[in-house]
């Protein structure tokens, strides 16, 4: 016998072909888009056969009678013991034009090809959708009570399958599917679909909380989920049904059906995610009138909340249409046609965790992200301020190393020269380093290179505000100081600000971008003796909140780093500093690595959290610890200004050194 398919290259279509071609004496004509020639191979060798058996018919599904040339309609005509038809848009997120060009105009394409070679028969794969919103149990022999079809999916399905039942010359049946999922014995799929949108939410729950933990799941309507080895089977062999099936309509359905919240549930467990023990029926929220919803959800803040909260957990909006989905369906005569057959729907209990090991290992779309520091800097421009020493040439190290252009910019040329060398020795000679010698504190000379960086790179991809200033003195060691807050403030704050507000204006004409800064520690711990330089820290965290926020729909994206102490020049004068556990330059630039790659908000050490919410939680208690190590920990002789003299530290100071790791004072 001869088929002719279409959809043969999709994933049901593919598994039907195999099928189809297992039976003796068969051949499968299949339509094929010009210029997907090259996947002809691919299928051949999948299939198992030659092209005397799978033969390509080049055509198109959105043309009158598919494309397919006149030679090739004479060829088939006559010849072709039954059409497949399931070439077809299953995309919840596209638009509707695309969904009616190819569910509605190509079937009706189909509908006129099978009579042009005069097909014996007509197998129509519609879906479960062309029942739309219907509310009780849609029967395999109901068509026209279908309700509630305002969603293109639903609307196109529902018209495409009227053609058929309408137009269609050829004796036809209808298949309705329910939702597809993977292959039930071995967990195969081929996208993200259905389900599997929730996965990514189970696997970030798995992640932040234990297995053991109790979590609240939605109750929500009736889904209907059926393995694609399942939808294989029983298409196939009731397409070859020695009993009458013209004109009957079939529902590949389980016929257990599951809640929502059940569904999660079992992947949740699949996942050895938290398991959901108490589940909020959505239908709770029904008695609010849809006009107050639609409304409600029209407002821009609401509607742009809504949209960034789904984007983030990778779930299309329009899958809330299923949350509460009301219809339910009975497949009478899919079990007539599938009784002693041995083909039964699997029990999603049984192969869940298929699916999900499949979906983990292969579909994660986080598999397909290079989270390397290569496969994010490589070819873009970072700029990192203070970049002739300590933390900033480790970071630009790094950065050279990873392919990306670096830019250095620090007060001393010398210094600069000397790090471009040594940048150039790790990373290789054909790194591109550039460095500019720039005083950001002051304004004439950071507006003069903001002028070159733009004329010379046109901007920046990543900004690292690693230039800073840090002077550890009481605020009683202070009052004939108060240069010591204006010099802070000049190069930890304004100078930032100059930089950061310079190269802003490129990052959102691209609308892309990301700054990292370099912040303390002492800002979450209040640390004594640094008030000049965790104030002007204070003060560039919070302009960076107020400016995430503004550019937040802009592509440009803000990171800071609560930096714990590290061994750099910077605390060189303060020698009680040499007997404290600190982070070398090499693990400081890690953590900035990080914060291009991941881009978060916020890193900060357990610690500096620790200290945090102690603030928070008990304000005097923390002020009497910091006031203890504040009496603990004098002045170094640089703060007094005093030379040669050594620390003199108690047996408790000491001691305290060692238990307390990172902190910044």
């Amino acid at each position: 016998m001869q088929y002719f398919v279409t959809g043969a290259t999709g994933f049901i279509g593919k598994r039907l072909v195999k099928t189809l071609l297992a039976r003796r004496g068969t051949t499968v004509h299949f339509l094929v888009r010009p210029g997907s020639e090259g996947k002809i191979g691919e299928l051949l060798e999948y299939w198992g056969v030659s092209k005397a058996r799978a033969i390509a018919v080049s055509g198109d599904l959105t043309a009158k009678r598919l494309g397919v040339s006149a030679d090739d309609v004479k060829k088939l005509k006559g010849q072709i013991g039954a059409v497949y038809h399931l070439a077809a848009v299953y995309d919840l997120s596209a638009d509707e034009e695309s969904q009616a060009r190819v569910n509605i105009e190509g079937t009706r394409n189909m509908v006129e090809f099978a009579k042009a070679i005069d097909a014996k028969h007509v197998h129509h794969v519609s879906s479960i959708a062309a029942a739309g919103l219907y509310e009780g149990v849609f029967r395999e022999d109901m068509f026209d009570e279908a309700e509630g079809l305002d969603h293109p999916y639903f609307m196109t399905k529902h018209e495409s399958e009227k053609i058929v039942r309408k137009e269609c010359k050829v004796p036809w049946t209808v298949y309705r599917p329910a939702m597809v999922v993977g292959d039930s014995r071995t967990g195969e799929m081929d996208k993200i679909d259905g389900p599997y949108y929730f996965f990514k939410v189970i696997q970030r729950m798995r992640q932040i909380l234990p297995p053991w933990f109790p979590s609240v799941g939605i109750e929500g309507g009736r889904v209907n989920i059926v393995p694609v080895d399942f939808v294989v089977a029983a298409l196939d062999h009731i397409s070859h049904s020695r009993h009458s099936i013209k004109g009957k309509c079939f529902h590949l359905v389980d016929p257990v059906g599951y809640r929502v919240g059940d569904v999660l549930d079992i992947f949740s467990k699949a996942a050895h995610a938290p398991k959901m023990n108490l589940f909020v029926n959505a239908a709770l929220f029904g008695f609010i009138p849809k006009s107050v919803k639609k409304g409600l959800m029209a407002l821009a803040p609401v509607r742009r909340v809504r949209e960034a909260v789904m984007k983030d957990i990778g779930i299309p909006e329009d899958m809330l249409s299923f949350v509460n989905y009301p219809p339910r369906f009975d497949r009478r005569e899919t079990d007539a046609a599938l009784k002693g057959s041995g083909i039964e729907c699997p029990n999603l209990h049984d192969y869940a965790w298929r699916l999900w090991d499949y979906w983990e290992r292969h579909l994660d779309p986080d598999l397909f992200i290079d989270r390397s520091l290569k496969g994010t800097v490589g070819g873009k421009v970072v700029l990192v301020t203070g970049g002739s020493s300590g933390i900033g040439l480790a970071a630009a190290t790094k950065f050279a190393e990873a392919g990306a252009v670096t830019i250095i910019c620090a007060r001393g040329e010398d210094k600069l020269a000397e790090a471009v060398k040594e940048i150039k020795a790790q990373a290789g000679k054909d790194a591109k380093v550039f460095s500019y010698s720039v005083d950001v504190a002051d304004e004439a000379s950071c507006a003069e290179f903001l002028a070159k960086l733009h004329a010379e790179h046109g901007g920046v991809d990543f900004l690292i505000n690693n230039a800073g200033r840090s002077i550890r003195r009481a605020i009683e060691s202070s009052y004939d100081r108060f240069h010591d807050f204006q010099r802070t403030m000049d190069l930890n704050y304004f100078g930032f600000l100059r930089v950061t507000m310079g190269v802003l204006p490129g990052m959102v004409a691209k609308r892309k971008g990301h700054v990292v800064n370099i912040s303390s520690i002492g800002v979450l711990t209040n640390a004594p003796r640094f008030s000049a330089y965790v104030a002007s820290k204070a003060a560039m965290d919070a302009w960076t909140r107020c400016a995430s926020s503004e550019y937040a729909d802009m592509g440009v994206t803000f990171t800071t780093i609560n930096m714990p102490l590290v061994r750099t020049p910077m605390i060189a004068p303060t020698k009680i500093y040499q007997n404290v556990p600190t982070l070398s330059p090499e693990e400081a630039a890690d953590m900035i690595a990080q914060a291009c790659i991941n881009k978060p908000v916020r890193i900060a050490t357990r610690l500096g959290v620790t200290g945090e919410l102690l603030h928070a939680a008990a304000p005097r208690v923390a002020q009497i610890v910091m006031n203890t190590s504040f009496r603990m920990f004098p002045d170094s002789e640089a703060a007094k200004g005093e030379k040669g003299g050594k620390p003199q530290l108690s047996a408790e100071a000491v001691a305290m050194q060692q238990m307390m790791r990172g902190i910044h004072f």
